[in-house]
């Protein structure tokens, strides 16, 4: 019988979710089709502005109804006081499929909406390509060691487009998410990295550092901490409800002053100073996590 019912609340789950994205990127689609022909740079930015509260609504709703539907409430302990009037670096621990939802639905309606590094690989499916369109969350390009020996200048221009991507950010506040670890943490992973830390994967700089160095107006760092009951991790069980008892911890950090404004692709000392803070804070997001009780 149980198994019955977790497979009804998981299909429940799915369809509800992809229907409120349908919904929420259908909108979206809609109101900004007027930026085709419309190039007025004031109008754009309404625009974007009405963007932002849309995607925010569609967060919210997600949030309300995953809540409902697996009759759990999300914990949520934010240690400092957030603004919408801010600008943020973001990023957390990755350990299943829900964590997007988490992170997103903690500082919903209290930080500004975020914008997420995504695989220009995946730009073929609906949801990241009308990401990028209609919220302008930036394309980012993963090239193996071998293709990036083969042809340097790679890195370079991807540096380039990264930079000119996140520029418009400046304009309104912004937060620039990017998971650090760069994949989901399991065994397997944690394993194979030979990772410093008991809990975590150790964390790559590359996103983060190319948000802080292409918008000035960053002064913190929003660093989520996702700790899951279940040890449960796929998205099916996401769905069914075993990954319902979660605490998220957010810490709002202040960057150092001598990591801001400097050029991360051409200064090999603010890469390894950047990397040094980073692991600080992983060690302490490491210490957190084997802290938690349920």
């Amino acid at each position: 019988m149980r198994t019955i019912k977790s497979f009804l609340i998981g299909l429940i789950t799915f369809i509800n979710i992809a229907i409120i994205l349908f919904i929420g990127f259908g909108t979206l689609t809609v109101i900004n089709s007027p930026r085709i022909i419309i190039k007025y740079r004031p109008f754009k930015r309404s625009l974007h502005k009405f963007s932002n509260l849309i995607g925010d609504l569609t967060v919210k709703s997600l949030a309300i109804s995953i809540q409902f539907l697996h009759q759990k409430r999300w914990e949520f302990i934010i240690e400092d006081e957030v603004s919408m009037d801010e600008w943020y670096l973001a990023t957390s621990n990755h350990a299943s499929w829900g964590d997007v939802f988490c992170v997103l639905a903690a500082t919903n309606f209290k930080a500004p909406l975020f914008k997420i590094f995504m695989k220009k690989d995946l730009w073929w499916l609906p949801p990241i390509f009308l990401a990028n369109v209609t919220l302008n969350m930036p394309f980012v390009n993963r090239h193996s060691k071998q293709q990036l020996e083969q042809n340097p200048n790679l890195r370079k221009l991807d540096y380039q487009n990264t930079i000119a991507s996140c520029k418009r950010f400046e304009r309104q506040p912004t937060t620039i998410f990017s998971f650090a670890e760069g994949t989901r943490n399991n065994p397997k992973k944690h394993a194979e990295q030979n990772s410093p830390y008991k809990n975590l994967l150790a964390p790559k700089i590359g996103g983060i550092a190319l948000g802080l160095s292409a918008v000035p107006k960053i002064d913190y760092l929003l660093d989520y901490t996702i700790v899951y009951k279940s040890k449960k991790r796929s998205f099916w069980d996401f769905c069914i409800g075993d990954l319902s008892d979660v605490k998220v911890f957010v810490k709002k950090l202040r960057i150092p002053e001598s990591l801001k404004r400097r050029d991360y692709l051409n200064d090999p000392s603010y890469r390894t100073e950047f990397r040094d803070w980073l692991d600080g804070v992983w060690v302490e997001k490491d210490k957190l996590i084997d802290s938690v009780k349920f």
